[in-house]
Parts: structure tokens; C-alpha cells; sequence
């Protein structure tokens, strides 16, 4: 036994953890781990890269740890296990980090600093603590090559990921549209339906709720609505009434039954008449309210009585009412396009009476279902868009979550409370502040504070929006159902967890937002003319060298801004003479077919495919090492 195992007297672990690490460095034991056993017997392990702009903590140890197991195990078992460090460089946590050191913000980069000068800070920071977490990695002997680890910034990295994209496109798997999406204000950028699945993104919070009264327009309600004496109002549920200046529309469902009720608004106690779902009379006629059995027992009330009756008058099908129009609630502007084809009721297949009213609030602009319904009408209802100094049609909010001057006395100011940062917030929340209003204006039948779940932005942990973004996207619904019957075969473990809540977000997952309107990561590299008739995805360097030499002889460009490159040489000190990132790209102009300019599109692409193109970026796959790929 004494050959085998060292004896100690007593027991100093961090001793025991020095010797040993001395012990195998001096025997190479971790290359020979590797050495040793047949290449032709690959255990493939891919490293998930730290971001080195920040100290390791915890529970990077204990991650780390966790991978080691797998790895020395399947090593035991005689599988050849190489395992390749990396660097993950890009992404919002760089960027935020940097704006903070800085003092800046998004909108400040192109103004108070250039776009050059930011990503070279990105740059600089990102890689910061690299010695600390070689340090840590070393120590607590987690093995793993850390002399040429790939660096998602490199242009070789981001090469390949150009590669990847270009053949997404060759199989028409990627395009362009224009979409209500989640939207970070505070990170300023589009998120995508999987950034929304992170854990602790939806979160409880408490809002204030308006059910808003529409004023109908008595002329062109149905002959037997026009019978009911007085005013009638359509009842509508929001739980972000900053949202109901945007309102162009009122959903209901055609078979769901309504009634019309007579009885007292509670904050005016003016006589009214409101129409909303039969089966939600009690819910929402609740506390204040009690049902009469007669009309004329409504004549009984007197203003400052603590109960207000209530009586339904008539009930009929949420198809009787179609095509009826509404007073416009909050008339601060009106849609650029179509004006005429707003505030009127339209039907929609996802209208329940589960919660709210039975009719619902719908605001194109900051709604997906509610753009998807609102298209479909006939004739289509136009989203409140109006036009900004430079005759771009614009949502009343911008997008650092603000209303705009349209919005009057609500101009500049946040939708949501929580955006506040470099300022205190006020008293009152901007929902608050409305409510009070449709109060005063007899326009708020009912107005409470309501605990939902709600999403926010992982990175930033505000609150996002949905709202309109004119974004690129990878059509995942074509390979949808292939994916999720090849996640079946995978031997996950616990089983739960990628046939649970990972398959059951993969058998809905929707279309991939790509585009990220943000300055340092990959841009996408498509070109297109203005018009957008003609555009060109590029798929590496040599291709981008070809088309720019192309543009030089259409005398687009005065000459190839990559000119010291030499294509088909691979070494490091080649491809250390250009940089694919957005200062860069943004100045090459490329022709198009018939001749006309071509320019970037301005976005980036999400982080989220940068990481998933490791596999084969970190090999500067095709390009270099074909057959660690294409021969396993």
C-alpha cells in the first residue's frame, strides 16, 4: 500500500490539494488522460464558457466541479474526453456592465462616445478577470484546456456563427417581419420567447386595473340596443391601462352571451347602461353592488347610499353587436392610416370569461393576440401609429418606455414605475394616474389593485413591454416537431426535466426574434438595398471580400477594407487583421445585382445563438478542422 498512497500525519487539505496539483502537472497527467485513450472512442463534452468580465463565485465552483465528475468518469470508462476552455464575450451583462462604468447609456453611444470606442471598452472588460478564473480553474483542479480556448469575440469564432446563419438562410429558414415582441426598455433591446422561459422571469407583482367604460355610439348599435334608454358603455378589463390611449378596438367572442345592465357608476353615481359577458355579471356587479328584481327598483337609489342596485336588461349573442362603434376613451391622437376603421367591436376566438369582462381592450401596438385580430378584421383596424418629426410612424411609447408629446401632459413620462433609475419615481404610477382620470371622467367602472405574474427582462429584472419591432427571425415552427421528437431521444436526467417544462416549451416554441438592437456582439450580416427588394446574407470572410471588391469596381467603396487578408491562410496572425463587429461591417456599402447600394441591417443577433453555435464555432468549423465534425 505505501507505494501506492502517500501517509499523512495529520490532515492539512489545502496542503493535500497543492500536492497533488503539483503531482500531476509535473506527470502531465491531464494531457495523458487524453493521450491515452483511442481518438476513435470520443466522449464529446462542450464546455459552457464563463464571461470574464466579473469574479467567479460559489457556485461556479460548484458547476465546474459537477462537469469535472462527468468528465473523469467517462475518461475511466475509456472514452477520450477533450475538453476545450472558452470565453464567453458577448451579450447584455458586458454591455450593461460597461455603460455603468462608463456613465452612460444606450442612447448616449454614437453621441457621447463613438460606437468604436464602446465595443473596444467591451472588449477590455470582458476579459478582465481572465487570470482570477485561470487561477480558480487551476486550484481547484477542474481540467480543461486553457491554452487555446476559443473567444466568442474572435473572427474566427464569429465566422463560423456567419456560416451557420447563411445556411439558416439558404433554406429559407430565416426572414424578416414585423411583429409585436417582448421589448426590454432598460436594456433596450427585443428578447426572445426562450429569454422569456429563464427562471424568475415572470414575476408576481401588483398593478392597478381599470375596467374601462367605452362610451357606445348609440346610431350604430343594434336596433334592439338602440331601445335601451340613456347611454350605453362597453366594458373592457386592462391590467396596464397605460396601454388604453393606444386602444383602436373592442373583442368579443361571437357565441359568448352578454347582457346589457342597468345601474350607477360607483365613482360619479351617474345612471348607466354597460354591456359585458352574462357570466361575469356577478364578478364584476360584487361588493358595492346588489341585484333588483324590478327596473323601477333602481329609482330607490340615492347618491351616497353604500349599496348600488343593479338590474339586467337585455341578453343576446356577442355577434349581434358586431361592427358597433365606440367614443374613443382617451383622444389624445389618432392612427396616421385609416382612422376611420377604428373604435369599433370586432371578434376574436380567444375571447373567455374566465377573467375581466368578456370584451376586450384591444391595442394592436402593444399586443400580439391583439395585432393577430385586428389584421384579420375586415376592415383591418389600425394600430394607434402616429408620425414623428421625421415622418416615421411611431407607438405612443419610445422605446426607452416613455409616452411621447403626443401624450400631452403625460409626455415623458414612464409607463411603468420601475423604469425610474436616475430619478425618483413619482407617488403615483402612470396606470394610477390614468385611472384617476377615467374616475373623474365617468370612464372607469371599476379600478383595484390586482397581484398577477408578469414578465420581466433577465438581465435588467425590469419589467419588458410587448411592442412593435421590425425584427429578423428563425422560422422554428418549420422544425418545431422534428425537434421535439428528437428531444424524446435524449437520455435526460432527471427525465422531467427536458421532457417537462423544457419539451413542453419546445412543442409551442414560436419563431426566433434574432435581431438584438444593440452595439457589441455578432452582427447579422445581411445587406440590403432601401427599398428591401434585394439583400445578400454573408457567410465568411472570403465571400465578404469578394462582394466588397464587387462594390470598389461599382464605386460604391473606395477600396476593401480587409485588404491585408489573405483568404485561405488560418493562422491566428491572418485573422488578426480584420474585425467582423458592428464599427467595422457598418461602413461596407455592397452592390446589389441590379446595382443598387446595399447597406448592413443595423442589428445584432441574439447572444443565445452565438452560444449555440459553440459545437462548431469553437473548431472554426467549416473552414478548419472539417473532419472533427464531419468524420464523428
Amino acid at each position: 500500500m505505501s507505494k501506492k498512497f502517500r501517509e499523512y500525519k495529520g490532515l492539512n487539505l489545502t496542503k493535500v490539494a497543492e500536492e497533488t496539483l503539483e503531482a500531476w502537472e509535473a506527470a502531465h497527467i491531464f494531457e495523458k488522460s487524453i493521450t491515452t485513450r483511442d481518438e476513435n472512442k470520443p466522449f464529446v463534452f462542450f464546455e459552457g464558457p464563463p464571461s470574464a468580465n466579473g469574479l467567479p463565485g460559489i457556485h461556479h465552483v460548484m458547476a465546474r466541479a459537477i462537469k469535472d465528475i462527468f468528465c473523469r468518469y467517462k475518461t475511466l470508462q475509456g472514452f477520450q474526453v477533450k475538453r476545450k476552455a472558452g470565453w464567453d464575450t458577448h451579450g447584455l451583462p458586458i454591455e450593461l456592465g460597461v455603460e455603468k462604468e462608463l456613465g452612460i447609456t444606450k442612447e448616449d453611444i454614437g453621441k457621447k462616445i463613438t460606437v468604436e470606442q464602446y465595443n473596444e471598452a467591451c472588449k477590455k472588460a470582458v476579459m478582465r478577470y481572465t487570470d482570477v478564473w485561470e487561477d480558480l480553474t487551476h486550484r481547484m483542479g477542474h481540467w480543461v484546456d486553457m491554452h487555446d480556448p476559443y473567444v466568442t469575440y474572435k473572427p474566427k469564432y464569429m465566422e463560423t456563427v456567419w456560416w451557420l446563419l447563411a445556411q439558416l438562410y439558404k433554406k429559407g429558414l430565416i426572414y424578416k417581419g414585423y411583429t409585436i415582441q417582448p421589448y426590454s426598455p432598460k436594456a433596450g433591446t427585443g428578447l426572445s420567447s426562450h429569454e422569456l422561459n429563464q427562471p424568475g422571469t415572470y414575476q408576481d407583482v401588483t398593478d392597478t386595473t381599470v375596467v374601462a367604460q367605452f362610451k357606445a355610439v348609440k346610431n350604430t348599435l343594434p336596433d334592439f340596443l338602440q331601445e335601451v334608454d340613456g347611454d350605453i358603455y362597453f366594458l373592457a378589463w386592462t391590467t396596464t391601462p397605460w396601454t388604453l390611449p393606444s386602444n383602436t378596438a373592442l373583442t368579443v367572442g361571437k357565441k359568448i352571451d352578454y347582457v346589457v345592465v342597468k345601474s350607477f357608476n360607483q365613482y360619479t353615481f351617474k345612471p348607466i347602461n354597460v354591456i359585458l359577458a352574462k357570466n361575469l355579471v356577478e364578478k364584476q356587479f360584487s361588493k358595492k353592488f346588489f341585484a333588483v328584481e324590478k327596473e323601477t327598483q333602481l329609482l330607490e337609489y340615492k347618491e351616497n347610499d353604500k349599496k348600488i342596485p343593479y338590474f339586467i336588461v337585455k341578453e343576446f349573442k356577442g355577434v349581434d353587436f358586431l361592427e358597433s362603434k365606440y367614443e374613443q376613451l382617451m383622444p389624445y391622437t389618432l392612427p396616421y392610416q385609416n382612422p376611420e376603421n377604428a373604435f369599433r367591436v370586432i371578434a376574436g376566438d380567444f375571447v373567455t370569461t374566465e377573467d375581466g369582462t368578456g370584451i376586450v381592450h384591444t391595442a394592436p401596438t402593444f399586443g400580439a393576440d391583439d395585432a393577430m385580430v385586428a389584421k384579420k378584421a375586415k376592415p383591418e383596424v389600425p394600430p394607434m401609429l402616429v408620425l414623428d418629426d421625421n415622418g416615421n410612424p411611431v407607438p405612443l411609447v419610445n422605446l426607452q418606455g416613455k409616452f411621447i408629446k403626443q401624450m400631452k401632459e403625460y409626455a415623458g413620462k414612464y409607463v411603468k414605475n420601475e423604469y425610474y433609475v436616475d430619478e425618483p419615481a413619482p407617488e403615483r404610477s402612470l396606470d394610477v394616474e390614468i385611472a384617476i382620470q377615467l374616475k373623474e371622467e365617468n370612464k372607469a367602472f371599476h379600478v383595484e389593485k390586482y397581484r398577477h405574474s408578469y414578465p420581466h427582462c433577465w438581465r435588467t429584472d425590469k419589467p419588458i413591454l410587448y411592442y412593435p419591432l421590425d425584427s429578423w427571425f428563425i422560422k422554428v415552427t418549420d422544425k418545431r416537431d422534428r425537434m421535439f421528437e428528437l428531444n424524446k431521444t435524449i437520455n435526460w436526467k432527471p427525465k422531467s426535466t427536458g421532457e417537462g417544462r423544457f419539451g413542453n416549451w419546445l412543442k409551442n416554441a414560436n419563431d426566433w426574434n434574432l435581431s438584438r438592437s444593440r452595439y457589441w456582439g455578432i452582427p447579422l450580416p445581411i445587406w440590403r438595398t432601401e427599398d428591401g427588394t434585394e439583400e445578400i446574407m454573408i457567410g465568411s470572410v472570403e465571400e465578404l471580400k469578394t462582394e466588397m471588391q464587387k462594390s470598389v469596381e461599382a464605386g460604391l467603396m473606395k477600396a476593401d477594407i480587409f485588404a491585408d487578408f489573405e483568404v485561405g491562410n488560418m493562422s491566428e496572425e491572418n485573422y488578426d487583421k480584420i474585425d467582423l463587429h458592428k464599427n467595422v461591417v457598418d461602413s461596407i456599402t455592397l452592390v446589389s445585382p441590379l446595382g443598387q447600394p446595399m447597406k448592413r441591417e443595423l442589428d445584432l443577433i441574439d447572444v443565445w445563438f452565438d452560444s449555440g453555435s459553440m459545437p462548431y464555432a469553437q473548431w472554426h468549423y467549416p473552414f478548419e478542422n472539417k473532419a472533427l465534425i464531419d468524420e464523428k
